[in-house]
């Protein structure tokens, strides 16, 4: 079931911090966070901060943190990622992020 259509254009990877409350999303047009309880976007910072060694830097209530994320497939356009706890699934592809309730 989707619980939530995001449209982010030009996304290079997507994390979450470690209590799965927060999801940060890295794209070619800065970074964003959502808060997970509504998918509202609680920040935004349009500086350029492309992931190193698998990690991406937050902003916003993830500010001075550094998050494990997963990037994208240049070879299929598309990132599949899990929140920590395992609550919810993010699914990009073609500038849309279909958020689902994992069922776990």
């Amino acid at each position: 079931m989707c619980l939530a259509t995001l449209h982010v254009g030009g996304v290079v990877a997507i994390g979450f911090d470690p209590t799965g409350r927060y999801a940060l999303v890295v794209s070619h047009s800065g970074r964003g966070v959502f808060d997970t309880t509504t998918w509202q976007r609680v920040a935004r910072d349009s500086a350029l901060a492309y992931p190193e060694n698998g990690e991406a830097d937050g902003i916003g209530p993830l500010a001075g943190k550094r998050l494990k994320v997963s990037e994208i497939s240049y070879d299929t356009g598309t990132l599949n990622v899990v929140s920590p706890n395992g609550d919810f699934a993010m699914s990009y592809s073609e500038g849309t992020i279909e958020v689902s309730r994992t069922g776990t």
